[in-house]
């Protein structure tokens, strides 16, 4: 199998092949390590490889009955630990961390039989949109390399956009798998809450902000993946009830009667939205009453700039509790040298945050979530842009040395609400990009990413569609109708899917 040959291919494709011997789980694997070798020395998606690993473990070939045998995977560098393999977070605090064990989420990757080929860069502690961390440097983006991917799956999206594998692990805290699928023309879900695994060791993410899933190409890989993924944890903080049902049988599903859809193209925290953000918007509402939809423009009453405040406050809280963790472990004080920017702001501002304060914070999370409980009673689904421009450049969104020594002497002398208004000022020119992801994060929903959009200068947009919660299986059917539409973008103009010849056809059936 040659690389052609094998960046047309989705997981399932694949799979698929390896199944009927028309390919085997090496020569797909030595394809995935020739792209991986060809592209990352300019992208830098791939931070660890384990080539000479994963070539023995192909040969044993232990799980050759798995639904994904043979499959080359990549896992994310924040939480997807792999027994044996670095897993740093993008800090230099754990640079040197070897995983003990498997993660649950990672173990169900190994039973469905996926070949790890390494993991991919990440922003420190996964607290950026993009993915620029100063321990291992900037991941580009393969539509045009001198803009960023976003973040935090900033590295598993340029991976998956550039053929290196056809879906890898990723994660969304506020918006980290829908943000990269939106600048890099990918299918990005963030499921409900409580859907995929957590642990051993922690039983909620984030407060359950936080989730792990996958970046994708096809709506179908994405599918699969869930029905693999999908679980509910006696152990676990939260838990979504059992989807009894494959996903994948939701896929060419019609609908049975017209939607009611809501959408928006205004941002929840008052910022400006690119022209592109709301074309990208309106001609998917166009498509939908096409096909015979009720769409109204409105949004929910939610006061979007109170909910990030309440966000960055659950950030302040978190950041200040792992550095206290791992003060013990190195046993040492940790200081502003040891960490970027961003995470000692948020130390700094999460040592003044009281108890009180932060259940009320999450207390305002509830209220959201029944406001979007009561929308979702009138609205299948809510539509607004998945960001609010098409990627920045790389570089544009870190700080001058000048600005960062600024910045600490401000937080140091302030008192506690100033220190959460300056968490919001620090993180406002990236908050202005990425505006409408946060809010699914905080109520739990459903959230998807759908490649509809290229700019004049040819970098992607996405659409965001959320849903009530458990409804994954109506985002997918809407998500496998769009793919075989004229509005999906895909890989379509993608550089690294074309060549003399014109644009390879990626294949998304057998």
């Amino acid at each position: 199998m040659n690389i052609r040959e094998y960046i047309n291919y989705d997981a399932t494709a694949l799979a698929d092949l390896i199944k009927r011997g028309e390919t085997t789980p090496k020569e797909v694997l030595l394809a995935s390590l020739k792209q991986l070798e060809a592209v990352n020395a300019t992208l830098n998606a791939v931070i660890f490889e384990r080539k000479e690993k994963v070539l023995n473990e192909v040969e044993q070939n232990e799980h050759a009955d798995s639904p994904f045998a043979g499959v080359p995977v990549l896992l994310k560098n924040t939480g997807q630990r792999l027994a044996g393999e670095k897993n740093t977070s993008g800090s230099r605090l754990l640079q040197d961390v070897v995983a003990d064990q498997d993660t649950n989420f990672v173990r169900v990757f190994k039973e469905a039989g996926f070949q790890f080929i390494g993991h991919t860069n990440a922003p420190e502690f996964g607290l950026k949109n993009i993915t620029e961390p100063e321990l291992y440097d900037a991941t580009r983006n393969p539509w045009n390399k001198q803009y960023s991917p976003g973040g935090s799956s900033g590295g598993s999206a340029a991976a998956v956009a550039a053929g290196i594998v056809p879906l890898a692990g990723a994660s969304d805290g506020g918006g980290s798998i829908r943000i990269p699928a939106s600048f890099t023309s990918l299918f990005g879900l963030k499921p409900t809450r409580g859907r995929t695994p957590v642990g051993p060791g922690a039983g909620r993410q984030w407060h359950g902000a936080a989730i792990d899933f996958v970046l994708s190409r096809s709506v179908r890989d994405s599918a699969a993946m869930l029905d693999l993924l999908k679980t509910c944890q006696p152990e676990a903080a939260f838990q979504a009830p059992l989807f009894l049902e494959h996903y994948v049988d939701w896929l060419q599903k019609p609908f049975q009667q017209s939607l009611r859809i809501a959408f928006s193209t205004a941002s929840p925290v008052d910022t400006p939205v690119s022209e592109d953000a709301k074309s990208a918007v309106m001609k998917t509402v166009k498509w939908l009453e096409n096909c015979g939809h009720h769409v109204e423009e409105i949004e929910p009453k939610i006061d979007g700039k109170q909910l990030m405040c309440n966000y960055y406050l659950m950030n302040s809280g978190e950041i200040a509790a792992l550095l206290t963790q791992l003060e013990k472990l190195i046993q040492r004080k940790i200081t502003e040298n040891d960490v970027e920017l961003e995470t000692w702001l948020l130390h700094l501002a999460g040592q003044s945050v009281s108890a009180a304060e932060f259940s009320t914070s999450l207390t305002a999370w509830d209220i959201a979530a029944e406001q979007m409980a009561d929308f979702h009673q009138t609205y299948d689904f809510y539509i607004t842009p998945a960001t609010a421009y098409t990627a920045p450049k790389v570089g544009e969104l870190s700080w001058s040395s000048e600005e960062k020594k600024r910045m600490i002497v401000e937080m140091e002398k302030a008192d506690p609400v100033e220190q959460q208004e300056l968490i919001y000022d620090m993180f406002l020119p990236s908050l202005t990009y990425t505006p409408f992801t946060q809010l699914a994060n905080l109520t739990g929903q459903p959230a998807m990413s759908l490649p509809v959009h290229l700019s004049k200068v040819g970098l992607p947009l996405g659409v965001q569609v959320m849903a009530n919660k458990g409804e994954e299986h109506r985002l997918f059917q809407l998500a496998y109708q769009i793919e075989q539409s004229d509005l999906w973008i895909g890989m379509n103009g993608n550089p690294y899917f074309q060549n003399k010849e014109g644009l390879f056809v990626y294949t998304i059936g057998n």
